[in-house]
């Protein structure tokens, strides 16, 4: 929620907020994040959390946080009547509304879950009719019944950063004088106080594309508060040349090591996973700045257990990860760019190269490659490893976190995502872990980001996703 200014302690200016299940297994510090308000957990929640908290993903580990918090508050009043909180709102546990359960929830409405909890709500609205009561959740079709019957509801936005449509996308375009682009020329670099950039100003590692009759790209360097201009590629990069500007400017941070955290957002088909994916290889392989690429993708939920499928781990994970095998069997088949190990082969006479498969195999057999899980990677720390983490947006703010506080010395990590394209059923485009690495990070000069903006997977594919937007 947005923050709210403290009332002036007359109860009627106060709101009560019902909370959802769904909102404190996404973000359990909701439970302090309404100041001077009251909150209100119809009993159902409780049990719902207790059916939540056995398990090791991220849902079962809030779960326990909110028991435990509420233990804790247990010890200085009945939670019943509710327990002053740190800023002056109360918390409290509604019990008083399930004892008439049945003349509160309309006709034709299921006694479940999300429809005991509007009826605590309803219970609450007719005893206090003078107080606005609102419910907080996750669950859009929960917001929508809650209007049927009259009540205000609102989604959890304690943690969202920004409207997605205002994400700092690392990149603009300045018009500005044949002179100044001449001196650029001369010089390869010029104050960022010669250019007009507007009001927003420049953050670090940030692209501007300067246009006058010509025009040349450059980039924001904080140190020294200039410009230098951004030289072209003279090589190709595991077989790969940028496709347009945007691939441009992510190939350059990409490749900087002085950069150890870099985003990449963009719609499906933009190139993102594929470029971040032959840097690592090249940085691995070929520059040995890296002793392994390591590639990680949630599991949705993350942290399922992949138990049940049958077959060995690499084998569970296989339709989960099957486009980034994609990728690599692309970038390591024959043609597709360098061997592995440079150009030479196996150990012992034995070649290296051969299909995109069996490269794929050599390089995880040798330790250089590894794919798997997002499940996998709490408690690990993770030194000298060029990591890409992709379908980022699916992160939770913590999740992504947890991930950046994995790497150790020497590592560079890679988050690519597309914000418009979340599976996960409690985040939305500006509250996903993604999102918030690129809001948090985008002033500080140990990360770069870049919003990839035109499709290069074909034609066809670039036509659907615009005329068949929804």
């Amino acid at each position: 929620m947005p923050k709210r200014r403290a009332g002036n302690g007359k109860s009627g200016d106060k709101k009560i907020y019902l909370l959802d299940t769904s909102v404190l297994l996404h973000s359990p510090e909701a439970l302090f994040a309404f100041r001077d308000n009251d909150v209100v957990l119809p009993l159902v929640v409780l049990d719902e959390l207790d059916n939540f908290k056995k398990g090791s993903t991220e849902l079962n580990r809030n779960a326990r946080w909110v028991i435990s918090q509420l233990d804790e508050l247990r010890s200085q009043g009945p939670v019943n009547q509710g327990v002053k909180l740190d800023e002056g709102g109360t918390l409290r546990v509604d019990i008083g509304q399930m004892q008439k359960l049945d003349t509160l929830i309309p006709p034709g409405f299921a006694h479940n879950v999300d429809n005991r909890i509007l009826a605590t709500a309803l219970g609450i609205k007719g005893e206090q009719p003078a107080r606005k009561v609102v419910i907080v959740t996750k669950d859009i079709n929960m917001r929508v019944k809650a209007e049927a019957l009259g009540l205000l509801a609102e989604d959890y936005r304690h943690d969202q950063i920004v409207e997605i449509s205002e994400m700092y996308a690392g990149h603009r375009e300045v018009v500005t004088s044949e002179d100044v682009l001449q001196e650029l020329y001369d010089q390869k670099s010029i104050p960022a106080s010669a250019v007009d950039v507007g009001p927003v100003p420049l953050t670090p590692h940030e692209f501007v594309m300067l246009r006058a009759s010509g025009g040349a790209i450059t980039r924001y360097d904080d140190a020294s508060k200039c410009l230098h201009q951004v030289r072209e590629m003279r090589h190709d990069i595991w077989g790969l040349r940028p496709l347009n500007r945007e691939q441009r400017y992510a190939l350059e941070v990409l490749l900087d090591d002085n950069i150890p955290l870099v985003t990449l957002a963009g719609k499906a088909g933009t190139g993102k996973t594929i470029l971040a994916i032959a840097v690592g290889l090249h940085k691995v392989c070929q520059e040995k700045n890296y002793r392994k690429l390591a590639i990680y993708r949630p599991v949705i939920p993350m942290g399922r257990d992949l138990g049940y499928l049958p077959g060995t781990e690499q084998e569970k994970l296989s339709p989960w990860m099957q486009p980034i095998f994609d990728n690599l069997e692309y970038l390591l088949s024959e043609g597709g760019g360098p061997t592995p190990n440079g150009g030479g082969g196996r150990k012992g006479g034995s070649s290296a190269s051969g299909s995109g498969t069996s490269r794929i195999e050599y390089l995880q057999e040798s330790n250089v490659l590894d794919i798997r899980a997002l499940a996998y990677i709490r408690g690990r720390s993770l030194p000298q490893q060029f990591i890409i983490v992709d379908e980022a947006q699916n992160l939770t703010p913590h999740e992504a976190k947890t991930i950046i506080t994995r790497a150790g010395q020497g590592t560079k990590l890679v988050f690519t995502g597309d914000p418009y394209q979340i599976d996960h059923p409690y985040l939305d485009s500006t509250s996903n872990g993604l999102t918030h690495i690129v809001e948090k990070f985008k002033d500080q000069s140990i990360a770069a980001h870049v919003t990839l903006i035109k499709g290069e997977r074909s034609a066809l594919a670039e036509i659907a996703s615009q005329i068949m937007e929804n």
